[in-house]
């Protein structure tokens, strides 16, 4: 087993020569030793891009904030460390074990190299295997030009962290309001921009529940990138610790299950939008859903899967075990299938019921 590197001064380690590695993909790629609770697999090698300063952006959630203390190269993403690693043994490493990695996902961060050494990047992968490959882009570095430098490059499939499900959220969490230079607007053209140029539903937004925003809020947008033929990958909120954000509370298991279910019964069944009823501060407080199609999902279990870029046969690649939660905390999203003990959880935790009336 090829092992990480030994260790040298970070400020020398930047991209495109290195990047920094999920622990969950190399351990997949068996660049460290490990192994996942229940078996979890990641079939998604999820990249990020090194440099001394971190990133120029401020968003008040994240863990690579200009604002957050300390060295820019102490500091964690999603709440865990990622080990920085040569990006030709990465590139190798993925060759090595194509059989069974769907995916790379090689993402930006805000710095004035960050584009080159993305497609630098995503050349090297694409040279050695022919495993896809995903920009998880900087929207505010990007146009029309450079989303088409990046699809030349070879990769086949956008995301864009769009994050906040309103203006007003993403103005006080990513845009001016937290002193950072992210405009909605911006995003919102990049994402239309990347549908024309790579597809569509080649392109998708990440979401975070959590920052703020209503469920209200929440399915509005779901609705808007459905009409628009752009995916909603969700993410659950996780307070990093030292970020602006860190004393937030962490949306309840109740109200992640149930935008989990919405969210799927918009996208997979075309549940109409006079079907769901908010109270007065924006929250689900009904849904008129037959009631044999909520239980088929309650069983079915795949609206409470990660959402993520597919392999090269359409299946979930992305599947980041253990992204939103530690290990031995509830799932948020599951990296498989839930099994039976599983779903009798999802079912309690989501309390479909009370959100009369059910048709």
């Amino acid at each position: 087993m090829k092992r990480l590197p030994a260790e040298q001064p970070e400020d020398f380690r930047t991209s495109p020569d290195h990047v920094r590695i999920s622990v969950a993909a190399a351990i997949a790629l068996g660049l460290r030793p490990g192994r996942m609770l229940r078996g979890a697999a990641c079939d998604c090698v999820n990249l990020l891009e090194n440099y001394p300063a971190g990133c120029y952006a401020n968003c008040t959630y994240c863990g690579l904030a200009r604002e957050r203390p300390g060295a820019a190269q102490d500091n964690t993403f999603i709440r865990v460390a990622w080990p920085v690693v040569p990006t030709d043994l990465v590139a190798e490493a993925v060759a090595r074990h194509a059989d069974r990695i769907g995916r790379v996902c090689v993402a930006m961060v805000q710095d004035r190299r960050a584009l080159p050494d993305l497609v630098e990047i995503t050349r090297r992968v694409r040279r050695r295997s022919d495993v896809p490959v995903s920009a998880l882009v900087t929207a505010t570095l990007l146009d029309e030009d450079r989303l088409r430098e990046i699809r030349h490059a070879g990769a086949d499939i956008v995301g864009i962290g769009l994050d906040a499900a309103s203006e007003a959220v993403f103005f006080g969490t990513r845009g001016r309001g937290a002193r950072g230079p992210h405009s909605w607007a911006q995003h919102w053209a990049i994402a239309r921009a990347a549908r024309e140029i790579f597809g569509p539903m080649k392109v998708n937004c990440h979401v975070v529940v959590g920052l703020g925003e209503t469920d209200r809020d929440l399915v509005e947008l779901f609705y808007r990138l459905r009409d628009e033929r752009i995916a909603a990958y969700l993410f659950s909120f996780n307070p990093e610790p030292g970020t602006a954000m860190a004393g937030a509370p962490r949306p309840t298991l109740r109200r992640w299950r149930r935008i989990q279910l919405t969210k799927s019964l918009i996208e997979r069944h075309d549940l109409p939008r006079a079907a769901l009823e908010f109270d007065g501060a924006g929250a689900l407080a009904g849904v008129r859903a037959p009631r044999a199609l909520v239980e088929a999902c309650l069983e079915d279990g795949r609206a409470f899967m990660t959402d993520g870029c597919p392999d090269r046969h359409g299946t979930l690649a992305c599947n980041r075990p253990f992204g939103s939660y530690r290990p031995g905390e509830a799932f948020r999203d599951y990296p498989f299938l839930p099994e039976a003990e599983d779903r009798a959880a999802i079912r309690a935790e989501t309390a479909w019921d009370e959100l009369a009336p059910l048709g």
